[in-house]
């Protein structure tokens, strides 16, 4: 097996032994739960009728907001425990396939009217090939919907542990406890004109960036979190967290 076909297995199966733990954190999870997914959805819009490629599903929660929606979903993730999952969520009508977003994607060109990537490509040192990939499988005028960690988020975070890190450079970034369990999970953080100019040199278009608010019952949720938040505007709940872009073909 080569150095590169090594990395793509190991990623991929990175999240199997900790797959039901991480799925049960994350559903309720201000993060994942409060912020990321209803941003995702409110991004998405109406999606009745249409083909969404769910690139990078994990457990499923935005598969079950496309499904619930109307949506014709098809559901990619490099873990297979966590596809058993989101499959265990939706059913047997809708199509899930172990896929690696490092590799080429196994659609034929034009295949989707739109597409969602949510909190997966910090998993790749190269975005070339899979933003490409997603290019490429959307109809003209598809959007792609995508959620990344916020870069001055993870700099903060870097700079407040007493890291040494170069902001402009792509980094690696290693975990090794996930919900709570052991675990070998690599990060690649990098800076925001990165980001940016990844997602034009693959041909897209920057139509939205957002920074939104979580879900209103957030607060209500987690109290203590907002409580503690230190912020000149109380009235104001956003927080520094992910970075969310819309892009279109």
């Amino acid at each position: 097996m080569s150095n590169d076909a090594h990395q793509v297995s190991r990623r991929a199966a990175a999240y199997d032994p900790i797959a039901q733990a991480y799925a049960t954190e994350n559903a309720t999870s201000l993060l994942n739960e409060y912020y990321n997914r209803p941003a995702i959805r409110q991004l998405l819009g109406d999606v009745a009728g249409k083909r969404i490629l769910d690139a990078g599903c994990g457990s499923g929660p935005t598969l079950v907001d496309l499904v619930e929606g109307g949506a014709t979903a098809v559901d990619i993730d490099g873990s297979r425990a966590l596809l058993d999952i989101a499959r265990d969520r939706v059913g047997h009508d809708t199509e899930l396939r172990v896929t690696d977003l490092a590799e080429p994607l196994p659609f034929e060109d034009a295949t989707f009217d739109g597409l969602d990537c949510s909190l997966a490509l910090h998993y790749l040192e190269d975005w070339q090939l899979p933003l490409t990939e997603m290019r490429r499988v959307l109809k003209p005028g598809g959007r792609a919907i995508i959620s990344v960690e916020h870069p001055f988020a993870i700099w903060f975070a870097a700079e407040h542990e007493g890291k040494e890190t170069n902001y402009f450079e792509t980094r690696e970034r290693r975990e090794t406890d996930m919900a709570g369990h052991a675990a070998d999970i690599t990060f690649w953080d990098r800076s925001l004109s990165t980001m940016l100019q990844s997602f034009l040199n693959a041909g897209f278009h920057i139509i939205h960036v957002d920074e939104p608010g979580p879900a209103p019952e957030a607060q209500q949720q987690f109290p203590d979190f907002f409580q503690n938040e230190e912020s000149p505007d109380r009235d104001d709940p956003r927080f520094l967290a992910f970075l969310f872009v819309v892009l279109q073909a």
